[in-house]
């Protein structure tokens, strides 16, 4: 069973993880986990969970690992040493606008295991030379390019035109995408204008709040490497549903599980 959800999951191009226990009585076991379900058994239900958010972790970054725990899943333990073969393409990060917050911001993604493409219509601006961080640099309108381009809920896109002319057309494209993060550069007040804007052409207020504008999380940064660092993080707080807060001030556990088992 699990090698035949395995083969059906390849070929629909589905992200998941195989993971293969090495050690003790249950060697050879095996555990397959998606993004929202896992079948199969390590050996005890703390060590599948345990399993469940390493995979999910690595698959976000298309990442293979060997991984050692308890055989409760103790993350300090070494009794247990898992294989977690991930097989999913790297999630794409779309970066509009090749300016210096740009630069940064391909450095980052690509940190965070993203495949970074920076889109700008000006020629001129969007080099290699200028970003060479990036995989890949496109020269075209960004709503043009975004229209045409692979998009899933693990796609970032981070608007940081700054230009009206591109901001709402590009805007209107990537709200009608599942892309799991949209971040747009820009003052509150600039913000307001867009908003109003996209009201006022039809754009539902349920749509208008998958915007996160001003973009980042509110840590002071003023450099564009401080910059794309808060919207690092708020990529990652928004894809782990968590309100971005200091650690020491809150109160959920630091590891959320979400496990949905599947049946087999």
């Amino acid at each position: 069973m699990i090698f035949h959800r395995l083969a059906e999951a390849l070929r629909a191009d589905r992200p998941v993880a195989l993971v293969t226990r090495l050690d003790g009585p249950h060697a050879g076991a095996k555990l397959l986990v998606f993004e929202d379900e896992h079948a199969g058994d390590l050996g005890s239900a703390l060590l599948n969970a345990a399993a469940v958010r390493e995979a999910r972790a690595l698959l976000a970054v298309g990442q293979n690992a060997l991984r050692s725990f308890g055989e409760d899943g103790e993350p300090v333990g070494t009794d247990v040493r898992l294989f977690i073969a991930a097989y999913a393409p790297k999630p794409a990060m779309y970066v509009f606008g090749a300016i210096d917050f740009s630069r940064a911001m391909a450095r980052i993604g690509k940190y965070l295991g993203y495949r970074v493409t920076v889109i700008d219509a000006r020629p001129v601006f969007a080099t290699k030379a200028r970003i060479p961080d990036a995989d890949e640099i496109v020269v075209s309108w960004p709503d043009e390019f975004l229209a045409g381009a692979p998009v899933d809920a693990r796609t970032a896109l981070v608007i940081l035109t700054h230009d009206v002319k591109f901001d709402l057309p590009l805007l209107r494209v990537a709200l009608r995408t599942n892309a799991g993060y949209i971040g747009a550069m820009g003052s509150r007040r600039t913000h307001a204008n867009r908003v109003e804007e996209l009201r006022r052409i039809g754009v539902s207020d349920a749509d208008l709040a998958r915007i996160s504008a001003p973009v980042g999380l509110d840590v002071g940064a003023r450099t564009p490497e401080e910059t794309a660092i808060s919207i690092a993080a708020e990529i990652i707080a928004l894809r782990e549903h968590r309100p971005g807060g200091r650690l020491s001030e809150g109160t959920l556990p630091i590891h959320v599980e979400r496990t949905v088992v599947m049946p087999g």
